[in-house]
């Protein structure tokens, strides 16, 4: 007997592949051209990217100024 769905459970990626499987090629090329909305992030995934694109600032003025001053 097939599990049943709850209205919020997300689907695994069995159940994509097969929704995708059985859609013929318009309607999957319609699927495709849906948005995909942004994810709400949590408030600690919000502190790593933040601080990932701290990170990478950080990074670039490094390699900036070793770039500088090797040049001179």
């Amino acid at each position: 007997m097939p599990h049943e769905r709850h209205e919020h459970e997300p689907l695994t990626s069995s159940d994509q592949e097969l929704v995708l499987s059985s859609l013929e090629r318009d309607q999957l090329a319609a699927a495709k051209k849906q948005p995909i909305p942004r994810r709400k992030l949590r408030g600690f995934e919000k502190f790593i990217f933040w601080s990932l694109r701290i990170y990478v600032l950080f990074m670039i003025a490094v390699v900036l100024y070793q770039v500088l001053a090797g040049a001179r």
